[in-house]
This record gives C-alpha cells, structure tokens and sequence, in this order.
C-alpha cells in the first residue's frame, strides 16, 4: 500500500475543490436532486465541519469529513476517492483517519449516510467491514429510498 499522507484541508486548492465538483456531480448522476445530501465547498466550511485531503505522492487521492451533530454524535460527509486511486486503499485510510478523530473529540457514535444505487455498494461495504451497521433516519434526515443510514459506537 503507498504511503497515504492525511491533512486538515482549508478548501482553497484547485485540486480540492475539482474533487469536490467531481463528487457534488456523481451524486446529482445517481440520485433525485433532493436525495443528494452532500455539502458543497460553503457547507463544508461551516465550523462544525472538519475537511481532510488524502495524498499520496503530492496527488490528491481522496477527501472526507467529519460534521459535529452535537451531544457526543458525529456525521461522516464527502467521502470521495479520485478514480486514479480506487482499490489503494485511500477510502479505509480517509474513513480510520475519521473515525480516530471523532474518538478524540470524545465523540460516542458516527453516523453516514449514502446511496442506494449500485454505484454506492463499495462504500456501503466498506463501511460494514469497519464496523457500521444500518439503522434509520437520523438528524434531519427523512427516509428516502435513495439513502442508507448506518451507524458505529464508538
């Protein structure tokens, strides 16, 4: 596995925010607009949202963050590999690397959630092989049957 760099990312890169368009746009592809629940750049600079890039070998490789819900719960956003380095292990890192700092910060649970297209059945697996199990709407979320909710104690 190449050496995976991950950092607090401010969002002003170009490469950044290409991967955030790229992400926005694949979820507008694959679900009704009001099923996509992805933050755009404004979003993800709110102060309740910390943002981390991957790297590997000074290229972007992947994205995610970690939105604080208030009373010990964190939400998992904007996971997102580049399709260069699909399958090298960046999404687990990105998602360890997530789920180490919510337990830093105290928090007791992570929740996501993510398609249900078959373009999302990798990230649904992965997050199953780290430990979330599925569970119902949660925050201000509505069922929908774009989503799937999971969750993790932690």
């Amino acid at each position: 596995m190449p050496h995976i760099e991950i950092r607090i990312d401010d969002l002003t890169g170009a490469a950044t925010r290409e991967l955030i368009a790229l992400h926005l746009d694949g979820m507008h592809a694959t679900s009704p607009p009001e099923s996509v629940h992805a933050l755009d750049i404004e979003r993800l600079q709110d102060p309740a949202v910390t943002f981390w890039s991957a790297w590997i070998g000074g290229e972007l490789a992947g994205i995610g963050a970690l939105k604080d819900l208030g009373d010990g719960r964190g939400e998992l956003k904007s996971m997102r590999v580049h399709d260069a380095f699909l399958g090298a292990g960046v999404g687990r890192a990105i998602l360890r690397h997530v789920i180490a700092a919510a337990r830093e910060r105290g928090m007791t649970s992570l929740w996501l959630e993510t398609g249900t297209p078959d373009d999302f059945v990798p990230a649904q697996r992965l997050y199953e092989s780290e430990g979330f199990t599925r569970c119902g709407p949660f925050a201000d979320y509505a069922d929908d049957p774009f989503s799937v909710f999971m969750t993790l104690a932690l």
